[in-house]
């Protein structure tokens, strides 16, 4: 574990086969882990973490061979996320600007959101086959900023 991990607070589910489930376990994390402490996230951020886990989900099923894995991981400034997926090929826009496609083509505007929304981004192949991609998602709780100050990012 490193410094700025929290011990795991998120119940125990069912294992995340889609999005949909992926979403929900992000969901019960940030219920253990926030909210019921008296110290609520933001909407605005918990909805950020949601399109997030959807996306890279979704991403994984799709483009990367299937799921192989899920992880919710609660640290100091919100939820570390990791995908595992069985594809060993690397996303050529992981690392890219976050611009959004000049076209539409019914699809792409994942990895721009997901660099737009999260921090840290990383990927990295697994010894067993497959990558891994894990990012942080920030979670601010509703009294933690001042009414009227400035967005995040």
């Amino acid at each position: 574990m490193r410094g700025d991990e929290l011990a795991p607070t998120g119940p125990a589910l069912a294992p995340v086969t889609t999005a949909a489930s992926a979403r929900a376990y992000a969901r019960a994390v940030v219920d253990a882990r926030w909210n019921a402490s008296g110290r609520p996230a933001r909407e605005e951020d918990v909805i950020d973490l949601l399109l997030v886990v959807s996306e890279m989900v979704t991403n994984a099923i799709r483009h990367g061979g299937g799921l192989a894995g899920f992880e919710v991981t609660p640290v100091r400034d919100g939820l570390r996320i990791a995908v595992h997926d069985h594809s060993d090929v690397v996303p050529s826009v992981a690392y890219g600007s976050g611009a959004l496609p000049t076209g539409h083509h019914g699809n792409g505007y994942g990895w721009p959101l997901i660099i737009r929304l999260a921090r840290d981004i990383s990927v990295a192949r697994r010894a067993s086959g497959g990558k891994t991609v894990s990012v942080l998602v920030p979670i601010r709780t509703r009294t933690s900023e001042p009414p009227g100050t400035g967005d995040r990012r």
